[in-house]
């Protein structure tokens, strides 16, 4: 039957996430989970994890957060009725009844818990307003099992394991003389008390003899019967009802349909599925996983009432950065440290959003104001974020909210923040095997401004020495970059924390008389400039740039 059941929350950060888009969702999953242990929370992510990001998940042991490229609302989203597929041999006598008890019109035959076919009740009704061949018993190879269960029977002689896989059903109504011209070997044979009529059938090699009306069969007919290998059946019904249900005992598998099977998985988004159903007439469809096991059925109703994915954007606010399908979610929240971008809501959500430095700042004062307590592991993720975000408080974004926090935590981790941050920015513009393309997206952020689609990467270092080898490998790429992410001004941010300054890459056209006047600088070879004081996207890089586009 169909179930009600707790939908999760996912927690996720930006596209391209950084250390605090990680972090705060880790954090803040870990602080909603411990408010409402009732709901679910998920820490999610939308894009890669960065070097610098994943060194601190290992040094800390936390696992990284499940990947969602999309929050559409899927099918596994809707209310599925978990109705457990039946066996390809069950009669259809006991598929109606189980139709009828749960109030659907189709059901799954698996094998295994692999979907195989379909049964409906217009197939069994079908089946019923046919007109059934004496032989369809046998054609359909119907066990004795469903026969003796169909007609509310005892087998007397006989195994109940056997099919009947020969012959044809007919009514002993006649004298002995007359049946012995009718009845041939292998036939299943209907009959009552007369005990020439079932002496005749017997001897005339008949599989099967069915007693009705719950006679008895003497010692002598069973053991006659058990010698040529007649079973014997009594039932409590009259020759006239046991006629017509006997077809009943036929297997759904005489009926079922195995080609073109209309199925959706589990991971499909209804909007597109709901095409493929508004040009169908079933009513039920079946789902399966991605391996092609049955999992429950949904119909055109459940569509109707399908519940959108529950989202809590942090570190994050503009449309741009957010995960797919955004607009198509139900965003209840939003945790955040930038400007006020372009995500809108439906209805009034829950949105905090403070000029501080780091998410993880924000989401420290939260645990502050609940009184809850902070696991050695959580504040070391936290810590690390408000290193990363805030250069290790030398970026002009940190406030003194961010270094206060940033001390307790430390404390709380047990750690030297100026020894994690070395540790962390290393491993963060470790260039190994990477591309140019992913040096340049592991901290990478759209925006918009009038008409433009602007794009600001950035990496810092604490190696000087690092700085021209970053350059020269991503510098000839930068257009090509730019190009393949379809944005009219690129620009990239390589940062010396130590000297507190950046060497700036751009591309496209205008970037450079941008940079040039917005900085008051001169580039020197058309492709960069060094801005000394500038170490903040957020707060230098970004509004500089769109103040000097207007």
């Amino acid at each position: 039957m169909s179930t009600q059941t707790v939908k999760p929350t996912y927690v996720i950060g930006h596209k391209n996430p950084d250390t605090d888009s990680i972090s705060a969702a880790i954090a803040y999953t870990y602080l909603k989970q411990k408010k409402e242990p009732e709901e679910i929370f998920i820490a999610a992510r939308c894009g890669n994890i960065s070097s610098e990001t994943q060194y601190v998940l290992d040094r800390f042991g936390i696992k990284p957060p499940r990947f969602i490229g999309d929050v559409r609302t899927q099918v596994r989203d809707m209310e599925m009725r978990h109705l457990n597929g039946v066996p390809e041999g069950m009669s259809l006598k006991d598929a109606w009844e189980i139709m009828k008890e749960h109030k659907v019109v189709t059901l799954c035959i698996t094998e295994g818990k692999r979907l195989s076919a379909l049964i409906t009740t217009g197939d069994i009704m079908e089946s019923y307003m046919g007109s059934y061949e004496a032989n369809t018993l046998s054609d359909a190879k119907t066990s004795y099992i469903n026969i003796v269960a169909t007609l509310d029977g005892v087998m007397l002689v006989g195994e109940l394991g056997d099919m009947q896989t020969q012959g044809k059903v007919l009514i002993a109504a006649g004298t002995p003389d007359a049946m012995e011209e009718q009845i041939a070997p292998h036939d299943v044979v209907i009959l009552g008390n007369r005990y020439e009529s079932q002496l005749c059938a017997i001897e005339m090699e008949a599989d099967c003899i069915i007693v009705c009306a719950g006679a008895k069969v003497t010692e002598s007919i069973k053991k006659l019967a058990a010698e040529k290998g007649c079973k014997v059946i009594v039932t409590p019904h009259d020759t006239f009802t046991v006629a017509r249900l006997i077809y009943q005992s036929i297997p759904i598998r005489y009926f079922m349909r195995t080609k073109d099977l209309q199925t959706f998985k589990a991971d499909d988004y209804i909007e597109d599925v709901l095409p493929i159903m508004a040009s169908t007439r079933h009513r039920y469809f079946p789902v399966v996983d991605s391996a092609g096991n049955y999992k429950g059925m949904v119909s055109r109703r459940n569509f109707l009432g399908a519940s959108r994915k529950k989202v809590i954007l942090v570190d994050h606010n503009e449309k741009s950065q957010a995960v797919n399908g955004i607009e198509t979610a139900d965003l209840l929240e939003i945790i955040d440290h930038h400007r006020l971008g372009t995500v809108t809501t439906s209805k009034p959500v829950f949105f905090r959003n403070q000029p501080v430095g780091c998410t993880c700042t924000i989401i420290y004062q939260m645990f502050m104001d609940e009184g809850i307590d902070i696991p050695k592991d959580i504040a070391g993720l936290m810590l690390s974020a408000i290193i990363s975000d805030t250069l290790l408080y030398r970026s002009p974004t940190c406030t003194n909210v961010d270094k206060i926090a940033g001390e307790n935590l430390a404390r709380i981790a047990g750690v030297d923040a100026e020894e994690l941050a070395k540790a962390m920015f290393q491993a963060g513009s470790y260039l190994g095997n990477k591309t140019a393309g992913e040096i340049l997206h592991q901290d990478f952020k759209r925006f918009t401004a009038g008409k433009h689609t602007i794009a600001v990467g950035q990496i810092s270092t604490m190696d000087a020495n690092e700085i021209e080898t970053i350059k020269e490998k991503v510098q000839p790429e930068m257009d090509k970059i730019r190009e393949q992410d379809d944005v009219d001004l690129l620009f990239f941010m390589i940062t010396n924390i130590l000297k507190e300054s950046s060497e700036v890459l751009f591309s496209g056209n205008g970037a450079e008389v941008i940079l040039e006047t917005g900085f008051n600088v001169t580039s020197k070879d058309h492709k960069s400039v060094y801005l000394p004081g500038v170490v903040s996207r957020k707060k230098q890089m970004v509004p500089l740039i769109t103040e000097t586009m207007r």
